[in-house]
């Protein structure tokens, strides 16, 4: 079962309300001052308001390569959800911890922290670095201003685990994600008189069908990975804003959507596709309506994940992990982005399941806590040398 440290831990953690729209600077605080009782030092880079903060501490020898414990410190919002237990206050039962956060991602956080003593009490030969981000559930945006300034050290890591929960199986490899919106821009008018405006709606709805269209040629000749739990890239319509009454031509629609694609699809070509579709319909309300037309907005952008099985940051997590199997998922996290800036061999490997994440009674069980307390361990030996 987990440490009553590591416990401890996640309780205080669930308890800083840190959903993405709220600062995180509370959580950031709490962790400087008990990082600093044994005498670790914490860098920050702040947000451009001052805010929010990404978090770095290294633990040994800044000197020589180490390994980063790297998690996020915000959290979905549990706006219009049914919970059984309070969001912010961690619940126990039947061996399960319950709270917003508990599994994304605080029970990796909690287990960093909890087993700091042990990391300060053994000898170090490399260090453990901690990198805790802001605002990774709305695009990944915090960790990028932390990984610009590892580049600037002249010592690079040798290796990361970013710890979102996969049941502590080793993930080497997720879909890059492009979120895109997309806003029609027609003429408004009476709906007697529809041939001489822009129908919004219907023009946005035709870039629905497009997206819907690609998604099914990937899902029909895409490229197959059978690693991943979703084998092949995908695209989706998440939002459909427009109109207002149905005697009124809609002058103005709004679409998000996104593709996530396996590394052996184009994704740049993808997104290129669709803003042709949307320049080739623009023109065609232009010369009905000069003022019309369509504009295409990158919302977000998270790099894909592809380590290979026989990197040593591969290897050495299995050890941790005590399990020699490895999977790809399609969700999205930092560790594409600690490999493309940051240069850092990346691996994912965390406690809970993904499939409690964002739901209502969110919840981590003990056990995958003491499984990941077994992992650190495992690094805190190997770091010893």
């Amino acid at each position: 079962m987990a440490s009553d440290a590591t416990i401890e831990q996640l309780g205080r953690l669930i308890g800083f309300d840190t959903t993405s729209r709220n600062s995180n600077l509370d959580l950031i605080d709490y962790v400087e001052t008990y990082l600093a009782t044994f005498g670790i030092a914490c860098e920050r880079t702040p947000d451009a308001s001052g805010a929010k903060s990404n978090l770095f501490a290294t633990i040994g020898p800044a000197e020589r390569p180490g390994y980063v414990l790297s998690g996020h410190t915000d959290v979905v919002p549990v706006d219009g959800q049914d919970w059984t237990y309070p969001p912010f206050s961690m619940s126990r039962a039947d061996g399960k911890l319950f709270g917003r956060g508990a599994c994304d991602m605080k029970g990796f956080l909690a287990v960093s922290l909890a087993l700091v003593p042990e990391m300060v009490a053994a000898k170090l030969a490399a260090p453990i670095h901690f990198a805790f981000s802001y605002d990774e559930e709305v695009g990944c945006i915090g960790v990028r201003d932390l990984l610009a300034e590892l580049l600037k050290r002249p010592v690079r890591p040798a290796g990361c685990i970013v710890g979102e929960p996969t049941s502590m199986q080793v993930v080497i490899g997720h879909k890059a994600k492009r979120s895109l919106r997309l806003c029609a821009h027609g003429l408004a008018g009476h709906s007697s008189r529809a041939p001489e405006c822009v129908n919004a709606v219907e023009y946005a709805a035709e870039l629905v069908t497009r997206t819907t269209a690609i998604g099914r040629r990937f899902a029909a000749s895409g490229p197959r990975d059978p690693l991943y739990d979703i084998p092949f890239s995908t695209a989706h319509v998440g939002v459909f804003r427009g109109g207002s009454a149905v005697n009124i031509v809609p002058s103005e629609a709004t679409v998000d959507l996104e593709f996530r694609t396996l590394p052996e699809d184009d994704l740049a070509g993808i997104v290129a596709e669709i803003s042709r579709a949307a320049a080739e319909l623009s023109e065609e309300m232009r010369a009905r309506d000069a003022g019309s037309g369509i504009t295409v907005e990158q919302i977000s952008e998270i790099p894909g994940l592809a380590m290979a099985p026989e990197d040593d940051i591969v290897t050495l997590a299995k050890r941790f992990a005590g399990r020699n199997d490895h999977a790809k998922v399609a969700y999205g996290t930092e560790a594409g982005l600690f490999v493309e800036i940051g240069r850092i061999p990346t691996v994912v490997c965390g406690p809970g399941s993904i499939g409690e994440a964002h739901k209502p009674d969110e919840f981590v069980t003990e056990d995958q806590l003491a499984k990941c307390e077994d992992f650190v361990r495992g690094l805190i030996r190997h770091c010893e040398g």
